[in-house]
């Protein structure tokens, strides 16, 4: 299994981080485990600590002994970082509505000037950052094209689309083969007209299961389309032109996205451990994943997280109000067999 490249304190908090995860995601309110910096007074500082990433904070008298959260465990520094319920897929669509609920004429001038980020219309050939989705979901994001992992150099075997499970597979729930629809269904895509592509493979998510929690490491799929149709751009992004496999708590990340357009974020954690909701109750454990400030909203899941060199850094399936979730790149590219880029 491929591994995220730490420093020496790193390997230490991730040691210390192995050992008591299970213990910490057990307590109330707590929703991950990952190294971070230390925020103090609302400014973050440079001293990499233990992060226990909870719902909200509570006040120390509300809590029972049980639940308290030590300043250090194992020797290392804790912190204790408020970040919300980490959704994913159509769960974290629903929660958003509300939110982004706008005033019908405002909306509608909006949308008339152009001011609209969104990225929904049908596109061909298809690149990343659109609109893209299994027939039965509403809509996601196409990450970008990729192909079969094979000898390089050589004659690439198939073509597809790279996108999450919960866009292409439909949280588990489909079959190989199933079209895919560009714009997804939620946008206008229809049947026959609009398949881009159809299921070829994914990565099942194991959801918990009373004490059972297995770790996930992506949330992905891919599916195959004609070359012709497929382009391997992403829309303001450009061109993927290597792997960035070790990202560091502070770099700044940028995707392209169905719903927020283009955005940019700073990595706040890595090798994080998150309990993220798919709705229904149905809740998935994912290990060494990377966290970000905002940068997504429901329906930007698939998208491929890039840095500013564009080299990639990993695919977008979950957050919250306040964080991004992303799989780390050499997950996705690995366990789906395929290659993103060459280098």
């Amino acid at each position: 299994m491929v591994n995220q490249t730490l420093d020496e304190k790193s390997l230490k908090i991730a040691d210390v981080q192995s050992k008591h995860q299970d213990e910490l995601l057990s307590l109330s309110n707590v929703v991950g485990v990952a190294i971070g910096n230390k925020v103090k007074n609302g400014v973050e500082t440079n001293k990499p600590v233990l992060s226990v990433l909870v719902t909200h904070k509570l006040d120390p008298s509300l809590l029972t002994q049980k639940d308290m959260i030590n300043q250090k465990i194992g020797g290392i520094e804790t912190d204790v970082v408020e970040v919300g319920t980490l959704f994913a897929g159509n769960a974290y669509c629903e929660v958003q509505k509300e939110a982004q609920k706008v005033e019908p004429e405002t909306r509608d001038v909006a949308q008339a000037n152009g001011f609209v980020p969104s990225l929904t219309r049908r596109i061909r050939p298809a690149m990343g950052g659109f609109s893209v989705g299994h027939y039965k979901i509403t809509a996601g994001t196409l990450g970008t094209c990729c192909y079969d992992l094979s000898p390089f150099p050589s004659k690439p075997g198939s073509y597809y689309i790279l996108s999450n499970n919960h866009v292409l597979a439909n949280s588990n729930d489909a079959r190989i083969g199933d079209p895919i629809l560009q714009p997804g269904p939620y946008d206008g895509g229809k049947y026959p007209q609009d398949v881009i592509a159809r299921l070829s493979r994914y990565i099942p998510i194991k959801f918990i299961d009373g004490d059972n929690a297995p770790c996930n490491y992506v949330d992905a799929a891919i599916a195959e389309g004609n070359l012709q149709d497929l382009n391997r751009e992403i829309y303001w992004g450009g061109h993927v032109k290597r792997l960035y496999t070790a990202p560091k708590v502070g770099d700044i990340v940028q995707k392209a996205g169905r719903t927020t357009g283009f955005t940019t974020g700073k990595v706040t954690n890595i090798n994080a451990t998150v309990n993220v909701n798919y709705g229904g109750g149905r809740i998935a454990k994912f290990c060494r994943q990377i966290i970000t400030t905002d940068m997504s909203a429901g329906g930007d899941s698939g998208s491929l997280v890039c840095d500013t060199n564009e080299g990639a850094v990993g695919l977008l399936f979950a957050g919250s109000a306040t964080r991004t979730i992303v799989n780390n790149i050499l997950y996705v590219q690995s366990m789906l067999r395929v290659r993103v880029t060459e280098i």
